[in-house]
């Protein structure tokens, strides 16, 4: 009976699929809202782009954008993807050398294309409150910042937590790079939607 009862001294394990661990879980449901807030930003821009293009063009006369500086940001970028999957390889198969190495390019990369961005900014010529064009502009690739602002900081945590030695090639020992990785990826893949979106089409 006193067995009986230590076993109930405890509430049981919260039931949890096999299948997908809840840490990867919350990341893919937390990309998916963010994949919703910036649907919104480009359903503004079209709705602007529609609206203000049909009456003076779009983007209104005068308003240039570097489309070509705006590529070497997505090569950069791009290119960080794939530092970030070779990072993630490496610790899957033990490789620390190659762990910090991806990451740390990753997150030099994704500092580079984060600088360029700015340094953009300085030299449009135009303000978020000109018109619906800058409005627009500004809070597509402004969002985009913040979100790769936000992985910088993801990636720093992560590489100084490889530099300690915290992560394996067990996957419950790498998750902390594997988390971060996937947010990554989404950064990426969003600004090559925004680049399109916005300086091609």
């Amino acid at each position: 009976m006193a067995s009986v009862a230590h076993a109930h001294d405890h509430p049981p394990a919260a039931h949890q699929s096999s299948r997908v661990d809840s840490r990867l879980l919350g990341i893919y449901f937390f990309i998916a809202s963010e994949v919703m807030l910036f649907g919104s930003f480009f359903s503004a821009y079209f709705f602007a782009r529609v609206v203000v293009g049909a009456e003076g063009g779009w983007p209104p006369e005068g308003f240039e954008l570097p489309v070509y500086l705006a590529l070497l940001n997505t090569i950069i970028l791009v290119t960080s993807s794939f530092t970030m999957h070779w990072a993630l390889q490496a610790v899957k198969r033990g490789n620390r050398s190659g762990l910090v190495a991806g990451l740390t390019l990753t997150f030099l990369l994704g500092l580079t294309f984060l600088l360029i961005q700015a340094r953009e900014y300085t030299r449009l010529g135009f303000a978020p409150y000109d018109n619906a064009f800058g409005s627009t502009f500004y809070g597509l690739t402004g969002l985009h910042g913040a979100h790769v602002f936000v992985g910088l900081n993801l990636l720093l945590y992560a590489l100084i937590r490889s530099l300690r030695g915290h992560f394996g090639p067990e996957p419950e020992k790498h998750l902390g790079v594997e988390l971060p990785g996937i947010y990554w990826h989404f950064v990426d893949v969003m600004w090559i939607i925004v680049y399109v979106t916005v300086y091609v089409i």
